[in-house]
């Protein structure tokens, strides 16, 4: 399963500001143990972000975006849409969990 978790801001850009050092640490961290396979702003990017998650089911993937720490000040929210990969790209391959 991948999991795509939908960042939105839920106050102003300037108010998630002082929580991006703690978001950006989030993010790394759960990159280095291979959870989140791609992330990024939207554009435009006061939109939010965009995470793929993968190699978790939806319960553990509810538990982290909940860890964000733009969550835990109320300066986001996520929005979780799971999806079984029903075609991928060979090159995707050795990332994704077996079927």
């Amino acid at each position: 399963m991948l999991h795509l978790l939908r960042l939105e801001y839920t106050e102003s850009e300037q108010a998630a500001e002082p929580h991006i050092k703690d978001h950006v640490a989030f993010l790394d961290r759960h990159h280095a143990v291979g959870t989140f396979l791609v992330s990024g702003q939207t554009v435009p990017s006061d939109d939010g972000g965009l995470i793929i998650a993968a190699g978790v089911d939806r319960a553990t993937a509810e538990k982290i975006s909940a860890e964000d720490p733009f969550v835990r000040a109320g300066v986001g929210r996520y929005t979780i849409t799971t999806i079984t990969p029903a075609r991928t790209h060979p090159a995707l391959t050795d990332l994704l969990p077996p079927k």
